[in-house]
Order: C-alpha cells, then structure tokens, then sequence
C-alpha cells in the first residue's frame, strides 16, 4: 500500500442506539427516516476518515429495508468506504437490529452513498484511493464500477426530469395544454 491509498478498515465507522417509543411508528418499529438519519450520519463519518475532509452527502443510491427493527431493539450501523474515484467515496452501510433479551440478530438494511470530499474553500479535493482486504471488502470494491455507472445514469435522468418538472409551483398552470403559452 503506497501513501495514497488506504485500507477499507481505515474508514470503518459504527454506531448504535436504543430503540425508544418515541423513534417508532404505529407498528412499534423504528421510523424509516429515523433510520435514514442515522444512515447518512455514520457513512458521512466513514467518508471523514477516510478523506480527513469535510464531506458532502452526493447521491443516497440505494436503502433496502430488509427487516424491521422493533422498540426495545438495539439498531448499530457499520460503514466503509468501498470505492473512490477522484473526489468521491462509495461508501456501504450495513444496518443490524439486535433483540437484547434473545441475542437475535439480523442484517435490517443496507444502503450505498456517495460522499465528496471538500477543501477549505469549499471545492472538491482528491482523495485517497482504497485497497481493500477482506473477502466482503474486495467484492463491494470489485462490483463498485457497475454501481458508479448506474450512478452517473441516473443522475443524468435526474436532471432530465429537472428541466422538464422545473421550477413552477405545482398549483400553478397545472393544466396549461400543451403548446398553449405559459404566462407564470
């Protein structure tokens, strides 16, 4: 490993937490943006570590919700970057719900995002590329292109729909018929 790369266990970041009433729904398990949250928060701190930057959350690619975490539950998240490319990072979070009376435990979600490593003034700054060791590692770092490429797609989509959808608020000329000028 030269001085520019870093291994994935560099960047790995944990929390948990209690499941308390108040983080829960009507079904007494935990709020699925309660778990966004703490998604986001612990692959923004993976992506910290391994860049040592200010980081900005660039793209949610994905979240399955595999199993619910009930109240009264332990949820601990573990994230690593997976990926870099120039100035972004890929980073995989696994989310574990744990029962603390049966020692049950159970893979809840897991999720990918990217972050983009920030300078002091605010621009994108290269980070350091990742080498990674373990089995888990080397398969999220082998299969990370495809989700790149998926990534760079549907950001390209994304601003498509951008122009189409605009700016305009939606009670305004909502059935404006096609052709016929737009006077907002």
């Amino acid at each position: 490993m030269d001085s520019i790369s870093k291994t994935c266990g560099y960047s790995r970041s944990v929390q948990s937490s209690y499941v308390m009433t108040p983080d829960t729904n009507n079904y007494q398990t935990l709020y699925g943006g309660k778990l966004m949250s703490y998604i986001d928060n612990v692959a923004a701190r993976a992506a910290m570590r391994h860049s040592r930057k200010q980081v900005v959350t660039a793209s949610t690619d994905s979240i399955d919700f595999l199993h619910p975490i009930k109240v009264g539950n332990e949820v601990c998240l573990e994230a690593f970057v997976t990926w870099t490319h120039k100035t972004s990072m890929e980073v995989f979070v696994k989310v574990i719900g744990e029962d603390l009376f049966t020692g049950e435990r159970k893979v809840c979600a897991t999720s990918f995002l990217t972050f983009v490593a920030l300078g002091e003034d605010g621009r994108p700054v290269e980070v350091a590329r990742i080498v990674p060791e373990t089995v888990e590692e080397i398969h999220l770092h082998d299969t990370a292109p495809a989700r790149a490429e998926a990534r760079r797609q549907r950001r390209q989509e994304s601003k498509k729909l951008a122009e189409v959808f605009g700016t305009k608020r939606p009670w305004e000329n909502v059935n404006t018929p096609k052709g016929q000028p737009d006077n907002s």
